[in-house]
């Protein structure tokens, strides 16, 4: 007889699955339970669970002998009238049967439990596989180049934000963390991969979410007060000589709950979350606000920024600005395109497209400018996939996610300029979609609007002379 049907036969279906989940793969002998756990001396699989109750132990094999003898007792009670007291007791014989061999069981699956000897020869040959094998599985894998991935790997131990565990070494917990962001991948996909427990997985996937966080302030920094060299060789210069950077929002994908889901619903229907974010012209990130509703206009979100400190946005330099699109006010700091003027560049192409007058010469070049920041968000994005879905995490680790992807980002371009993203990105047009957000018109302008009116149309004059006299690029 097989070694199940030993164990659970005579018993009704619910309690055979139950006792036959029950079974331990190793004997186990545990006095404190009142119990021993046998194995099957014949075969790799226990044949019966045995269990002290009044000095005796009954094996699972006989229970279909015993059975028969209570059903005889039965029987017998019944013609004599004899009291079925003892069918009660039998009954909580086999109760105190079942919850013993469950006991047995986490006893040897949790308390007696050892490691496999295999499991760490597995993930030592699967990281060494990925880590000395070929450039591009690599990249592929880890989302950056090998160089890159070192040096991530010596700040964070440096600065003592991760630290290697018994098991797992910091180039490991930073691989796991990559893998997940780089693909969208289930934590029980990651734990085949990296042959770790799905605990293991989450509490590795926080911990580096929570040192990658704390870089921001690093490497998030402030533009520099001096002219971009991307503007100061080329057309745009003297024009934009005071631009220090680009400000858009960006709406990434989020799950959040039912109640919640009509205030993140943004214009096309979708529950997202509204990130402003800021970049230089080297798309490098400066600014990240992440955790607003869809909902949310981008000029509201800029606004509460400015009027929070707790915020940090880096001051702005006197006479310095960035560039905003038309969902935001043109006023002091941040300058943004004429209204019901041809803004973006598709509305440009062909020979007989140029610019009619100086509102749409500005306008054109503004939008060239801007196109970084739309650049750099699909960089974003391409690299790290889960910015594209919403993630079934807590709306607080989506947050975390979008500034940990930011400060990668801005790492890989610091430590490798020929990143084959970047480089893949670098010269793809931009094409921009009408934005149908429109600036929160003020009543009553204020000396620094019209400041900046002043300033966007002293820029439009000298373009457009310029355009006109000299006939240059436009």
């Amino acid at each position: 007889m097989a070694t199940e049907d030993r164990i659970s036969h005579g018993y009704p279906t619910s309690r055979r699955l139950l006792l036959l989940a029950s079974v331990p793969k190793t004997p186990v002998a545990a006095p404190h339970l009142g119990h021993i756990l046998v194995p099957n001396p014949t075969t790799t699989a226990p044949c019966c669970v045995c269990f002290l109750e009044r000095g005796s132990q009954e094996s699972g094999h006989r229970s279909r002998g015993r059975r028969r003898r209570r059903r005889r007792r039965r029987r017998r009670r019944r013609g004599t009238g004899i009291s079925v007291h003892m069918d009660d007791y039998d009954l909580e014989l086999d109760e105190m049967e079942l919850v013993a061999a469950a006991a047995g069981y986490y006893y040897s699956s949790h308390i007696c439990k050892k490691p496999s000897e295999c499991s760490s020869a597995i993930r030592s040959e699967f990281m060494d596989e990925v880590l000395n094998g070929n450039d591009d599985l690599f990249r592929e894998m880890l989302r950056m180049d090998k160089h890159v991935f070192y040096k991530l790997c010596d700040i964070l131990r440096q600065k003592e934000l991760l630290r290697d565990s018994a098991g797992v070494r910091i180039d490991e917990q930073l691989a796991i963390f990559l893998n997940i962001i780089g693909h969208n991948e289930r934590n029980r996909v990651v734990q085949e991969r990296f042959q770790h427990s799905g605990e293991t997985i989450s509490r590795h996937f926080n911990n580096v979410l929570k040192a990658i966080k704390s870089l921001s302030r690093e490497f998030l920094q402030p533009p520099q007060d001096t002219t971009p060299p991307e503007i100061l060789n080329s057309r745009f210069y003297p024009y934009f000589k005071d631009c220090i950077g680009v400000i858009d929002g960006l709406h990434i994908p989020a799950h959040v709950l039912a109640k919640d889901q009509p205030r993140f619903r943004n214009r096309n229907g979708v529950p997202s979350q509204n990130v402003l974010l800021a970049c230089t012209f080297d798309q490098q990130f400066i600014f990240v606000y992440p955790g607003w509703e869809g909902s949310a206009a981008d000029s509201r979100v800029l606004r509460a920024v400015l009027n929070d400190p707790d915020q940090n946005f880096p001051p702005i330099p006197e006479g310095k600005y960035y560039l905003v699109d038309a969902g935001y006010m043109n006023m002091m700091g941040f300058i943004s395109p004429y209204q019901g003027v041809r803004y973006h560049l598709h509305e440009f192409r062909g020979a007989s497209q140029q610019p009619r007058h100086a509102k749409e010469l500005f306008n054109h070049r503004h939008s060239s400018l801007r196109s970084i920041i739309r650049r750099s968000f699909d960089v974003l994005k391409e690299r790290f996939p889960i910015l594209k879905l919403a993630p079934q995490y807590a709306f607080h680790i989506q947050r975390d996610l979008v500034i940990a992807a930011c400060v990668i980002h801005n790492h890989i371009r610091r430590e490798e300029r020929n990143d084959w993203l970047f480089t893949s990105f670098q010269r793809r047009m931009v094409d921009e979609l009408q934005d149908p957000d429109q600036p929160e018109v003020e009543m009553v302008a204020t000396l620094h609007d019209e400041f900046a009116s002043f300033l966007r149309d002293s820029i439009a004059a000298a373009m457009w002379n310029d355009f006109v006299n000299e006939w240059e690029e436009w």
